[in-house]
C-alpha cells in the first residue's frame, strides 16, 4: 500500500519573515518571541535565530525590554537594509553565472539567470560597472555539448522527485527502436560529469536503475504517491563509481602512467579513494576502488599507450581485448 503525499509545512521565506519582524519592531509594538511565532506561523527558537541575525548580521539596533516583555529598536530604523555584498562575494556571484553556461537549454537556465540578474540589479552602480569588467576577465568552456538539448521533461521529473509522485516513464534503451512501459519512483535527478540523470526504483525490475532524461519519451503520474528510502544516498552509491555504472564487485585498480602525462594526473582528483604514487622515472601511479570496470575501462583506452593496467586481471583482459578489436577494425580499413 502506498503512503500519502507527504505534507510539507507551509512557511514564508527567512527574508519575508525579517521583513515582518522589522515592520513589528517599527511601530513599536515590542513583540516577543510567542506573539511573533504565532503571527509568522513558526516556532519560536526560528524567530529567535531571525532577530539574531538581523541585528549581528545586519547591524539593526534590536534589544530586549523586560518591562514590556517585548524587543523594540533603540533608534530609528527608516528602511530595511538593502544587499550588501562584498568584493570577493561578487566575485564568487561571477562565477557561480558563468557555471550556468553548462547548462545551457536546460529548463532551468532562465530561470537561475533571472534570479542573478536580479541580485546584480540590486547591487550599487559603481559595483554593477566591476561586474561588467570581470565579464571579459573569466569564462568557461568545454570540449563536449549534448547534441540536442535537455528536454523540458527535465522539469517534471525534478517535480516529481521533489513531490514524491510515482511515475509512469515510455522509455527507449540506447541502440533499442522499441519503447519500453516503466513504472518507477524518482528517488532523484542529478547531473554527473555534466549529464543528466534519473535514479529511481524501477519496479519491473524491482530495483534501483538510472534513466537518461533524453531518452525518456512521457514522464506521467500515476496518482500514486512513495516514500524515498532514508539508506538511500545518491553520493554513497557513486563513491565506488568511476562515473554512473551499477556495482559489480570490489576492485582494486591500479594504473600507471607515462611522464609525459603525470602532471595531468596530478592536477585533478580523478575519484574520491584515488591514491597517487611517484614513479622512478617521473611516471606516476594510481590506486583506484571502484565497484565497477566499465568506464574505467573506456576511460584508460582514451590515454593511448600512455597509461598500463597493472591489476585487476579482469580490467588487463578487457583493455587487451578492446585494444585488439580496435586494431583490427583499422587493419580492415587499411
Amino acid at each position: 500500500m502506498k503512503s500519502n503525499p507527504r505534507q510539507m509545512p507551509t512557511t514564508r521565506p527567512p527574508l519575508d519573515r525579517m521583513m515582518q519582524i522589522h515592520s513589528a519592531l517599527q511601530a513599536g509594538d515590542f513583540p516577543n518571541c510567542s506573539t511573533l511565532g504565532r503571527l509568522l506561523e513558526v516556532s519560536t527558537k526560528t524567530i529567535h535565530r531571525d532577530l539574531e541575525f538581523m541585528r549581528d548580521r545586519l547591524g539593526l539596533p534590536i534589544e530586549y525590554k523586560s518591562e514590556r516583555n517585548g524587543y523594540y529598536y533603540t533608534e530609528e530604523v527608516d528602511s530595511f537594509p538593502t544587499l550588501q555584498i562584498s568584493e570577493g562575494e561578487l566575485f564568487a556571484l561571477l562565477v557561480a553565472e558563468k557555471a550556468l553556461q553548462q547548462y545551457r537549454g536546460t529548463p532551468f537556465e532562465t530561470r537561475l539567470v533571472g534570479a542573478l540578474r536580479k541580485l546584480e540589479q540590486a547591487l550599487p552602480d559603481t559595483v554593477s560597472l566591476n561586474l561588467a569588467e570581470w565579464d571579459q576577465a573569466i569564462s568557461f568552456h568545454t570540449t563536449s555539448e549534448p547534441l540536442q538539448q535537455v528536454p523540458p521533461i527535465l522539469e517534471a521529473l525534478t517535480r516529481a522527485a521533489q513531490k514524491r509522485d510515482q511515475l509512469r516513464l515510455r522509455y527507449r534503451k540506447p541502440g533499442a527502436k522499441q519503447v519500453e512501459e516503466r513504472v518507477v519512483d524518482p528517488y532523484q535527478l542529478a547531473n554527473v560529469n555534466g549529464d543528466w540523470y534519473l535514479f529511481a526504483f524501477d519496479h519491473l525490475r524491482r530495483d534501483l536503475r538510472k534513466f537518461v532524461p533524453a531518452r525518456i519519451l512521457s514522464a506521467e503520474p500515476t496518482g500514486q504517491s512513495f516514500q524515498r528510502p532514508e539508506k538511500f544516498q545518491l553520493q554513497k552509491l557513486l563513491r565506488d563509481s568511476f562515473d554512473v555504472h551499477s556495482r559489480e564487485g570490489d576492485f582494486e585498480v591500479v594504473i600507471q602512467f607515462d611522464p609525459t602525462v603525470a602532471d595531468y594526473l596530478r592536477e585533478k582528483r580523478w575519484h574520491p579513494s584515488q591514491e597517487l604514487r611517484e614513479l622512478a622515472e617521473g611516471g606516476v601511479e594510481l590506486k583506484l576502488k571502484l565497484g565497477s570496470l566499465g568506464e574505467i575501462q573506456r576511460w584508460v583506452l582514451g590515454w593511448g599507450g600512455l597509461a598500463q593496467v597493472i591489476r585487476p586481471p579482469e580490467l588487463i583482459q578487457r583493455v587487451r581485448e578492446a585494444a585488439d578489436r580496435l586494431h583490427k577494425a583499422h587493419a580492415r580499413k587499411a
